[in-house]
């Protein structure tokens, strides 16, 4: 191609999203502003200019995925450009280092670097036309469902993470903005969203709740408000990452009332008061028992969801055993379950009394046995019960949706066998028929 063909030609940019979904919002925003500009997306190395890589550097794992795909893209590309949580701090010198000719390397959230850096190394000399980005943005997201991040970073400083020194400290979004941004999606055919933040309960801590206004209505910057609101643009509405602060309560009567779903993800991370302290978590199990004994009375469907972390410093057998009573008196519905490992610059690296690996598998392996129980008993519980299900996929042998208790790719699904009589982002009354471990199977039925 000539030097004249190519300046006429709009620059292309492949992108890989990793992680969580905060930082799939930050790729849809970085996404967003790069078609703003008139640049293409190309879904492979060999058509991209410029190679955007959002990396994940939450546990080792993650920053290995992250580092493979970096070296994946500088092989087949060249051209690289790395934002994310890996771009900060001592990941990000790795990164430098072990990857010679980098591009760009930008810590998490950080768009206008992304952007100013591809601008800079592909000049767009003919831009795509702006019609090309639809009102709502890009989204990486299918069409029937979205996720709104509320604010950024986190005020905790719970020894296992380092995601403040990541992504900052909160910082919360203006109520107005976060609610008009949901307005875009409804309109564009959006039917769930999922509200997700660092810490969705602190939303608005920042600003001292500040007063804001939506449609000329007066709304405190807080997460109740902010529910309320949202439930009026007559979708689902599903809260992530909340943590059980006092005015979570709050929140159950809007569930009751069906305003927003009945469901809670809390990150509860244990149960025992000593691994807790040692976490610089809320160490009051007790109340939490007693709080989720009055959320289900005032709504007796309530879905919670939780994570926990196994195998922390210090945790005994006593500890283990003090979270396995937690679990059989909670009921819990979802739980996700780690054991933990250290993670660079995390402050329980320091802590005495390291668990031996086959302990903490172990006990692994024993919380899951117990969780698996409950879990199926809970869903065994759901057959004979009509629940609404969104049809997330329809293919050759039916229809796959999720109920109010399933949260996209990290709780189950319902199976419709031989129902394609539903199209994706549909909103079904189901009859309940079947469950195993994690899943249901079920018939649509007719109200009427």
């Amino acid at each position: 191609m000539s030097e004249k063909d190519q300046a006429a030609t709009p620059g292309k940019v492949g992108f890989v999203s990793l992680g969580c979904p905060k930082a799939l919002v930050d790729s849809e925003r970085i996404l967003t502003e790069l078609k703003l500009g008139g640049y293409g997306i190309v879904p492979n190395y060999d058509d991209a200019d410029v190679v955007v890589v959002n990396t994940c550097g939450f546990i080792e794992g993650a920053k290995q995925e992250s580092l493979d795909a970096i070296r994946e893209a500088m092989k087949e590309n060249g051209k690289v450009i790395v934002t994310g949580c890996m771009g900060k701090g001592t990941d990000a010198e790795t990164i430098k280092r072990d990857n010679p000719g980098i591009l760009s390397v930008s810590g998490p959230a950080d768009y206008q670097t992304v952007v100013n850096a591809v601008q800079e190394f592909v000049p767009n000399h003919a831009a795509l036309p702006h019609e090309a980005v639809p009102p709502q943005g890009v989204k990486l997201t299918p069409g029937h469902f979205a996720y709104l991040k509320i604010s950024e970073g986190c005020n905790h400083s719970c020894t296992f993470c380092i995601i403040p020194d990541m992504r900052g400290k909160l910082v919360s979004r203006p109520i107005s903005d976060v609610v008009e941004e949901a307005k875009k999606l409804v309109a564009n055919g959006v039917r769930e969203i999922l509200v997700i933040s660092q810490d969705t309960s602190a939303y608005g801590i920042d600003t001292k709740f500040k007063l804001d206004f939506v449609d000329g209505v007066a709304l405190e910057t807080r997460v109740q408000d902010l529910a309320d609101a949202l439930g009026d643009l007559d979708v689902w509405v599903r809260l992530h990452y909340v943590y059980p602060y006092p005015h979570v309560d709050k929140l159950i009567p809007l569930m009751a009332e069906r305003k927003i779903l009945p469901y809670l993800d809390i990150p509860f991370q244990h149960a025992s008061p000593n691994v807790l302290a040692a976490m610089k978590r809320p160490a009051h199990s007790e109340k939490v028992l007693s709080r989720i004994k009055k959320w289900r009375e005032i709504c007796p469907d309530l879905t919670i969801r939780s994570t926990f972390i196994v195998g922390f410093p210090g945790e005994t057998e006593e500890d283990f055993q003090i979270l396995l009573d937690f679990l059989r008196e909670a009921q819990l519905d979802r739980v996700g379950c780690f054991k933990y490992s250290p993670v660079e610059g995390a402050r329980a690296n320091n802590l005495a009394d390291h668990v031996p690996e086959d302990v903490a598998q172990d006990r692994w392996e024993r919380f899951m046995a117990l969780q698996q129980e409950i879990s199926r008993q809970r869903l065994q519980d759901k057959i004979g019960q009509i629940l609404p299900v969104i049809i997330d996929e329809v293919d050759e042998e039916g229809a796959i949706g999720r109920s109010p208790a399933d949260a996209p790719e990290i709780d189950g699904v319902v199976y419709l066998n031989q129902e394609f009589n539903v199209e994706v982002g549909d909103i079904v009354p189901v009859m309940i028929e079947h469950a195993d471990d994690y899943d249901l199977w079920g018939s649509v039925v007719d109200l009427s």
